[in-house]
C-alpha cells in the first residue's frame, strides 16, 4: 500500500499550528498524512510598474520572495518524498477575493518556473481559505461550542460560510476571549469537515481542496472504500480556478 505525503506550505500563523488537523478525515481513511513544510508571506499580484521594471533589469521572472518562500521549499519536499504533493493554502479575504485570479496566477508562476524543470510542477496545488479558515467554524457550531464550554453558535450558519465578510472578527464578538491558535487547534479537533460540506451549493472553496486532494489518492492507498462519495464530492459544487490543476 503506497504511503503519501501532502506538504502544505500555508500563510496563517494558526494555519501553521494546526491546519493538518483540517483534513484528519482523509488520513483516518487513507494511508497518507499531511504536515506544514513551511509558514510564508502572503502574496499579492505584482501592480508596481518599477518593480516590474527592476524584475526585467535583474533578469528575474519571479520575484526572490517567491522562489525562497515558496518555490523551493516544494521542490525539496518533492524530491525528497516519491509520494508526494505540495499544496499552498492562503485565504482570500477583503479584496483579494476580487483579485482571486491574479493572486493565483502569482502563485501558480512561482511553483511552475521552480519546478517544471524538474518535471514536479503538476504534484502541485494552490488553494484558498474563504474567506479564512474560521468561516468554517460557522458550519458546525458544535465544534465550537464544545471548546468553548458555552453556546457561542445557536445553529449552522443559514448561509453559505464562504461569503461571511470576516469571520474571525465576527467570532471574537461572540466569543470574549477567542485565540485564533489556541481554540483554533482545539476546534478543529471537533470539526467535522463532511457535516460542513453537507450541501451541494456551499463551500465550494473548501470541496474544491478536498477534492484534489481526494482525487491524488489511488484505491489502493485508501482503507474507506467510501472517501471519494463523501464530502459531497460527486455533486456538489467546486471552482474551477483550483479544481484544475492537472497531475
Amino acid at each position: 500500500m503506497e504511503f503519501l505525503r501532502f506538504g502544505l506550505i500555508v500563510t496563517g500563523d494558526g494555519e501553521a499550528d494546526f491546519l493538518p488537523k483540517l483534513f484528519r478525515s482523509i488520513m483516518a481513511a487513507a494511508n497518507c498524512t499531511f504536515t506544514v513544510i513551511r509558514k510564508s508571506e502572503q502574496l499579492s499580484p505584482i501592480t508596481s510598474e518599477k518593480r516590474l521594471i527592476r524584475m526585467v533589469g535583474r533578469g528575474e521572472i519571479i520575484p526572490s520572495i517567491d522562489e525562497m518562500q515558496y518555490g523551493l521549499p516544494a521542490r525539496r519536499f518533492l524530491q525528497q518524498y516519491a509520494n508526494s504533493f505540495v499544496l499552498v493554502i492562503d485565504d482570500l479575504e477583503g479584496s483579494r477575493r476580487e483579485q482571486v485570479e491574479a493572486v493565483f496566477n502569482r502563485y501558480r508562476l512561482a511553483l511552475d518556473q521552480m519546478l517544471d524543470p524538474y518535471e514536479l510542477a503538476n504534484r502541485t496545488s494552490i488553494h484558498f481559505l474563504v474567506n479564512m479558515l474560521e468561516a468554517y467554524y460557522f458550519s458546525h457550531p458544535n465544534a465550537v461550542n464544545v471548546v468553548a464550554q458555552a453556546k457561542i453558535l445557536t445553529q449552522d450558519y443559514p448561509d453559505d460560510v464562504e461569503n461571511i465578510g470576516h469571520p474571525k472578527n465576527q467570532l471574537k464578538q461572540l466569543w470574549n476571549g477567542f485565540d485564533e491558535v489556541e481554540h483554533g487547534s482545539a476546534i478543529l479537533d471537533h470539526l467535522d469537515v463532511d457535516h460542513v460540506l453537507q450541501h451541494d451549493d456551499r463551500c465550494c472553496w473548501l470541496r474544491t481542496l478536498f477534492h484534489w486532494c481526494i482525487t491524488r489518492i489511488p484505491p489502493a492507498s485508501r482503507w474507506d472504500d467510501q472517501l471519494p462519495q463523501k464530502f459531497r464530492l460527486r455533486d456538489g459544487c467546486r471552482i474551477s480556478l483550483t479544481e484544475n490543476q492537472q497531475i
